[in-house]
C-alpha cells in the first residue's frame, strides 16, 4: 500500500476529516509523516513553509524529552489530494503550555499554546497517558 493511500484509510476511518461531524483524527508522528512530501501540510503559515522533514525532526526532538508521554498530529482538512492538514499538535506533557513553547526551534515555533483540547471540536478516541495533559500548539 503506498503512503498516500495508507494516510487517506487513516484519517477516514471515522469519516472524512473535512465533514464538521467527524471526529478530529490524531495521528501519531510516524502515521502524518512517514511517506509526506507535501510542504504545506503542516506549518504553512510560518514565514517560510518547512518540509515535513524539518518539522518531523523537531516533534520527534519534543516527543523524546523525558517529560513527553506522546505527541499526536491532529488532522483539521484533507481538501488537498498529495497529503492531509494539520494546523494543530498536541504534546503529552506534565510541563506548561508556555514551556512547551520553548522547546520549538524559533523558524518552527507555532502562533499558540494552551492547556487541554479544543471543548467545541470532538476527537477520535485517545487515551490521555497518565499524569500528562494535551497542550495544544497551533499554528495560524
Amino acid at each position: 500500500m503506498d503512503d498516500l493511500r495508507r494516510v487517506t484509510e487513516r484519517v477516514s476511518r471515522l469519516g472524512h476529516p473535512d465533514d464538521a461531524d467527524t471526529p478530529r483524527p490524531l495521528l501519531s508522528l510516524e502515521e502524518f509523516f512517514t511517506g509526506n512530501k507535501c510542504v504545506g501540510s503542516i506549518g504553512c503559515n510560518l514565514p517560510t513553509a518547512p518540509t515535513p522533514d524539518d518539522m518531523h525532526e523537531a516533534l520527534k526532538r519534543i516527543a523524546e524529552r523525558p517529560d513527553v508521554a506522546d505527541v499526536r498530529i491532529q488532522i483539521t482538512q484533507f481538501d488537498d489530494p498529495e497529503w492531509p492538514f494539520s494546523d494543530t499538535v498536541f504534546v503529552f506533557t506534565s510541563s506548561t503550555p508556555e514551556e512547551v513553547l520553548e522547546w520549538f526551534p524559533e523558524d518552527l515555533a507555532p502562533d499558540e499554546t494552551w492547556d487541554g483540547f479544543d471543548p467545541s471540536v470532538r476527537y477520535e478516541p485517545y487515551a490521555v497517558p497518565n499524569g500528562t495533559r494535551p497542550i495544544a500548539c497551533w499554528w495560524d
